[in-house]
């Protein structure tokens, strides 16, 4: 039963910490099962308020997915995200479930 995370930028508060991260978050997905479906490609908003991107990966289920989040790899790179942005990040289980 696949899972994804869904992550959606609101806003940008300091473009250098969040380009250190996005230099480097493709490195913390070696070793995981996961899979860029959207990243951050042309979208259009139709509910709810403004956003500035979407990524959504895909991975072979939640606790796949909770492993390579909490995993101490991303949790380094994460800090710059969060200097560099305000996000929502949701984990879901998808229709295969």
């Amino acid at each position: 039963m696949s899972a994804y995370i869904v992550f959606q930028r609101e806003t940008t508060t300091d473009q250098q910490a969040l380009d250190r991260y996005m230099e480097r978050a493709d490195s913390t997905f070696a070793g995981h099962d996961v899979q860029a479906l959207v990243d951050y490609g042309t979208f259009e908003v139709l509910e709810g308020p403004p956003i500035q991107g979407v990524v959504v990966l895909r991975f072979p289920d939640a606790a796949a997915a909770r492993e390579w989040y909490r995993g101490e790899q991303y949790q380094e790179v994460v800090q710059d995200r969060f200097l560099g942005a305000t996000y929502r990040a949701v984990l879901v289980d998808g229709a295969d479930a």
